[in-house]
């Protein structure tokens, strides 16, 4: 017999990745409200989409399936750093750090050689992106991303001000629009 799973183990989404992904935004893992309605970022109070609003013209009242459209149209594409982990609630600093399972980061950029631009929704992704990905990404394909730590978007994450946030974001307007042999490694 199978156990059943806990009823604190989350799993996130697959990718969201058009055919020109220059940017992938990574995020730890989806919160219990984008959980329940099955969509990144879908919690009223965070910031991703308005961001995304502000920086690529993606009308945050749209529906989510021509968001995610829209978003990948210009270049970006939206994954997790987890593929699946204990944590009750919403909040990265509740995730167990022994249940993380990481999502295939590496073989996904060996598919999608355009992408030159990690963006990490918050030091969370990062961390966990370090700890479980980056040894397994060859060398000269590192060498050709950009690694780009980013405040946090959600609501937990009040801290910092809108403007400042987007000012932060904003650079990932002139990653999808510049040429691959722009890109600079970290």
């Amino acid at each position: 017999m199978v156990p059943a799973p806990r009823s604190d183990y989350v799993e996130s989404f697959s990718p969201s990745v058009g055919g020109n992904c220059r940017v992938l935004i990574l995020g730890s893992m989806p919160g219990v409200r984008s959980l329940a309605a099955e969509q990144y970022y879908a919690h009223p109070q965070n910031l991703f989409w308005p961001l995304m609003q502000d920086v690529f013209g993606v009308a945050r009242g749209l529906p989510y399936a021509q968001r995610l459209a829209e978003l990948n149209a210009a270049g970006v594409g939206l994954w997790d750093v987890l593929q699946g982990c204990e944590r009750r609630g919403s909040l990265d600093s509740d995730i167990a750090k022994a249940s993380e399972i990481p999502n295939a980061i590496p073989a996904l950029l060996a598919q999608q050689p355009e992408i030159h631009a990690l963006a990490f929704n918050g030091a969370k992704a990062l961390q966990v992106f370090q700890r479980h990905a980056l040894r397994h990404i060859p060398s000269l394909r590192l060498q050709q991303l950009q690694l780009l730590p980013l405040p946090s978007t959600s609501p937990a994450h009040a801290s910092m001000s809108r403007a400042d946030k987007l000012a932060q974001w904003s650079v990932l307007k002139a990653l999808t629009s510049s040429p691959r042999s722009q890109a600079r490694s970290r």
